[in-house]
């Protein structure tokens, strides 16, 4: 089965055409850990393909060397569940950079978010919800939110989440805000790696009624004069977050460039024989920085 793709005058990151391949000519790039063999994702999956077949095909690359085998950059559990139902060959996207890591920026690892595109492929293809709900082993009204799921996001925001695991109530959250608030509300989870509801929540009350969809409720007991002052807080904290986000590429640099030369000193018996008698307590904070380095 091949499929042309709309042709362009801007170099294409997959060739002209999907490509029918043996699955014995796909090389994994990774193996599945048994964990995710015996995850409820995993057998989401399995269900899905087993009820309507493969909506989103897997993506590989061509072998540098032999042009007719193939190492696969997306899809490893679809491509199992395949070969453990017994099929001999799967329809590809067939990448032409040469990168995995290149197009993995391009894809969505972001649970939810592949979940809302897969769904949406497989309503355009006339798939209905109650098939997709036995699919994913779900009720028809999780279907209809998660086909919704990104009404209300700007394009941005969705760009930035989509590599992280964010839970479908946080998004909820996020839709509360205007693009720009959005925007900031996101960079500020990805900074402190917490995409939590609570916090969501957190940054809904923070922000003004001025980059609010709809203006929230007054709290109880506030005045207007600190519900301001929260606000006001809430900017400057932001902008701290941010000043905090430039400086930790260069500072953690210089860690590491500093924990390497203290592991090349502490290498030498000599040095270790020196400071052990004459300077025990920067003998024990040197081997406490690089101790602290690999558990890092």
């Amino acid at each position: 089965m091949k499929t042309p793709l709309p042709g362009s005058s801007v170099p294409l990151s997959f060739e002209h055409m999907s490509l029918r391949i043996p699955i014995t000519e796909i090389l994994p790039l990774k193996q599945l850990p048994a964990a995710v063999l015996k995850s409820v994702k995993y057998a989401q999956i399995a269900a899905s393909i087993a009820e309507v077949g493969i909506i989103e095909p897997p993506v590989v690359i061509r072998d540098r060397y032999q042009h007719d085998k193939f190492h696969l950059l997306d899809g490893h559990v679809r491509l199992d569940v395949l070969a453990k139902r017994g099929e001999v060959d799967v329809v590809c996207l067939v990448a032409t950079e040469d990168e995995a890591y290149t197009y993995n920026r391009r894809i969505s690892r972001l649970a939810t978010i592949q979940e809302h595109k897969m769904i949406l492929k497989a309503i355009e293809k006339g798939v209905p919800e109650e098939r997709l709900a036995r699919a994913l082993n779900v009720n028809i009204g999780s279907i209809r939110h998660k086909k919704n799921l990104l009404d209300g996001m700007c394009p941005e925001a969705i760009d930035l989440l989509k590599e992280k695991h964010v839970p479908i109530n946080t998004i909820g959250e996020l839709r509360k805000m205007k693009p720009m608030r959005q925007i900031e509300a996101v960079g500020l989870m990805i900074v402190m790696n917490k995409f939590t509801v609570t916090y969501a929540k957190s940054l809904v009350a923070a922000t003004s009624d001025s980059m609010l969809v709809s203006p929230k409720k007054k709290i109880a007991g506030l005045t207007e004069d600190q519900i301001s002052l929260m606000e006001q807080e809430s900017a400057t904290l932001d902008r701290e977050f941010k000043t905090i986000e430039k400086d930790y590429g260069s500072d953690h640099l210089d860690l590491v460039i500093a924990v390497g030369f203290v592991k090349r000193i502490i290498a030498s018996a000599r040095v270790v024989r020196h400071l052990a008698q004459f300077h025990p307590d920067i003998l024990s904070e040197f081997t406490k920085m690089t101790a602290i380095r690999r558990a890092a």
